[in-house]
């Protein structure tokens, strides 16, 4: 399904001229209305007629959440307080709050994203929203929900929290759309098993999931566990929220709504621009957002774009499932490690849950990974020599993996705590001590 078939169906061409006027009245806007882009222009020398073309982007700097942060509360806004029509914040745990604005021209356009989003996964005015996406000042939850609405479909904003209540509204209230994280769509399946909830109690057919990296194996855990088609979204506050791009059943790529930003792919040591294919970081310019445009956002997300035609007719990019973050990745010994490949090697390992956590400890001057990883019921009945060769069966593939040596200990069901949001994954005692 399609939502928007003149814009996510475009031909190339015509979509980059569209893109090329609006980078220019959005270079030239922030240039009038934002003094710190104005004064990083004035020193690279550079100003609105600087753009002739898309490729002149990649003169511009790079715009990184500090800015916002630096600029906290309202720094950065282009247009005054009167025209901002919502707010929304991240936490705040590594400093100050990052705090975004919308004009209603800027709800609209991420209404009209998410409405793309929503149909891409099979959403339409007949169908029941699920949205247990946090609501308040993260983006998640009201995103989700005026997308949801610009279809025409029923939604429960029900947000996070009381597990148990929310399976008994899915099967009451005939939920047909699940929107939250994957992490908590695995919590959600492992409590209706639970509760008793058989294949046919439950009327979902499909799921979006974001605001975590999650891995293939994971999402047929979620479709084999709730029965639904199990599809990717992507977004992020500081760009607009969730969605920047979406899955369609293909499942082969995300697309992203160019007609709303401009994506590049970095090298995030050198900062140079990547051909297409190519493994780096996310950038993104807005090319539509009046409140907070940003020019060459770097997200810190790793993934690489493609600009073929998809099999689903999409002309639009589409950028590989992001695979970790930059300042997510831990160092360990010198090598580079992803949660999101522990997480791929545990998910292929019959017998454990998709639940683990990765505990970072230095140990007079050695850094040491221990992955403390949950096992079926069955395993604990098991004799210890069993168990044993289980722990080193798991050792022996991560180490495989990822080149270095780990500590593996398996615990019981339903042993490390559960998220109603995104999962903590790693706990780095290193910084604690």
């Amino acid at each position: 399904m399609i939502w928007n078939k003149e814009i996510e169906m475009m031909p190339r061409e015509k979509l980059e001229a569209l893109q090329l006027e609006r980078l220019r009245e959005t270079v030239r806007r922030v240039y009038e209305n934002v003094p710190m882009y104005k004064k990083r222009f004035d020193e690279a020398g550079l100003g609105p007629d600087s753009i002739k073309t898309l490729d002149d982007l990649q003169k511009f700097p790079f715009t990184l959440k500090t800015d916002l942060r630096d600029n906290y509360p309202f720094g950065i806004f282009a247009v005054p307080m009167k025209d901002i029509v919502r707010l929304h914040a991240s936490s705040g745990t590594t400093g100050k709050s990052t705090v975004v604005g919308y004009t209603k021209n800027d709800i609209d356009a991420w209404s009209e994203l998410m409405a793309r989003t929503l149909t891409a996964a099979g959403t339409s005015n007949g169908d029941v929203v699920h949205n247990a996406y946090g609501y308040g000042l993260f983006t998640g939850g009201l995103g989700v929900h005026y997308g949801a609405e610009r279809v025409g479909a029923s939604v429960i904003p029900i947000s996070g929290g009381n597990t148990k209540r929310q399976i008994t509204i899915m099967k009451d209230f005939g939920s047909t759309i699940l929107a939250c994280t994957p992490s908590y769509a695995l919590y959600l399946a492992e409590v209706a098993e639970e509760v008793g909830l058989k294949n046919g109690d439950l009327k979902l057919k499909a799921g979006v999931f974001g605001a975590e990296p999650w891995t293939n194996s994971m999402r047929k855990d979620i479709e084999e566990r709730l029965h639904i088609l199990a599809i990717d979204i992507y977004g992020l506050s500081e760009v607009i929220g969730p969605g920047v791009a979406y899955e369609c059943p293909e499942k082969d790529g995300l697309h992203v709504g160019e007609d709303h930003f401009i994506v590049e792919v970095i090298d995030p040591e050198t900062g140079k621009r990547l051909p297409p294919g190519e493994k780096g970081e996310l950038v993104f310019t807005t090319i539509t957002k009046e409140a907070i445009p940003v020019i060459r956002y770097r997200t810190r997300d790793i993934s690489a774009i493609n600009f073929e035609q998809c099999a689903c007719g999409r002309t639009i990019a589409r950028m590989d499932r992001v695979t970790g973050r930059t300042d997510d990745m831990l160092i360990i010994r010198g090598v580079n490690v992803f949660p999101s490949q522990i997480e791929s090697v545990l998910m292929e390992i019959d017998g454990t849950e998709p639940h683990y956590q990765l505990i970072v400890d230095r140990i007079g001057q050695l850094d040491m990974l221990e992955v403390q990883v949950e096992v079926g019921e069955k395993f604990f009945s098991d004799e210890v020599r069993l168990l044993e060769a289980f722990e080193n069966k798991i050792k022996g593939e991560i180490e495989s993996a990822l080149n270095i040596s780990v500590d593996v200990k398996l615990v019981e069901p339903k042993t490390i705590q559960r998220s109603e949001g995104k999962a903590k994954r790693v706990i780095d005692r290193r910084s604690l001590s």
